[in-house]
């Protein structure tokens, strides 16, 4: 995959920028049967428009009937109810809003032409048949986490880093019970990104790697939060 990178340092400002769309993505979760494990919903988009041949979890930008009265609503809670309308939009599944558990913030690196700061919540229980939106998706599957990591490192499976990063750490659960757990204790994570060129390609970097800000002048100390997705198996890395 050919990303774009950003071509300036951030400012404290960016991951705030009211200029910026948001959007919202609901990871919908179930346990397998059988004890096949841990199981998430994951479209695959047509090969046109936004993400184009990505494997992705439903989602899509806010609109204004998703915004509350009040203009100083946290935009968590606009992006929340943007959520369950575009899980039941693009699949036919209705979600809780007050179900949703709050799993991470992705702001894109600065600089880029096309930015949009993501919400990515997690379900557990859906109500309805799976129907996919044709012009949406044309596939749904529910698969396991690792699998789904398996098969892009194969080159089978079109990823964004997000998606990739958060399949990532579903693959070190079990069941639902241990994400949704583990999401209300650690809570909401940001993924505030910034892109670097490595010897092998694009590196994406967040907060608590050595090389995050290189105007920082603290001493280095080997701490990693990087995504190296210059070639095929990426490689995350988080230390400390």
């Amino acid at each position: 995959m050919d990303l774009p990178l950003g071509d300036r340092s951030r400012r404290p400002e960016d991951a705030t920028d009211p200029a910026i769309p948001v959007a919202a993505t609901v990871v919908l979760l179930r346990d397998g049967v059988e004890r096949a494990g841990l199981e998430v919903l994951m479209l695959e988009r047509p090969d046109r428009g936004s993400f184009a041949g990505a494997w992705v979890f439903p989602g899509g930008k806010l609109e204004d009937a998703d915004r509350g009265p009040d203009p100083a609503e946290p935009e968590e809670a606009a992006a929340r109810r943007a959520g369950v309308r575009e899980t039941r939009e693009e699949t036919g599944l209705s979600v809780d809003r007050d179900a949703l558990v709050t799993l991470s913030c992705w702001d894109p690196p600065p600089g880029l032409a096309l930015r949009i700061r993501t919400w990515f919540f997690v379900a557990t229980a859906a109500t309805g048949v799976l129907t996919p939106a044709a012009d949406e998706a044309v596939a749904a599957e529910w698969i396991r986490p690792s699998e789904a990591l398996a098969r892009h490192g194969r080159g089978a499976f079109t990823l964004y880093p997000p998606t990739w990063v958060t399949l990532h750490g579903l693959a070190e659960h079990d069941d639902t019970a241990s994400v949704v757990g583990a999401a209300r204790l650690g809570g909401v994570q940001r993924f505030e990104t910034v892109a670097r060129r490595g010897g092998d390609g694009p590196v994406l970097l967040w907060q608590g790697d050595d090389d995050y800000d290189p105007d920082a002048s603290a001493e280095a100390s080997g701490s990693r939060h990087r995504l190296e997705i210059g070639a095929l198996p990426w490689r995350y890395q988080r230390t400390g």
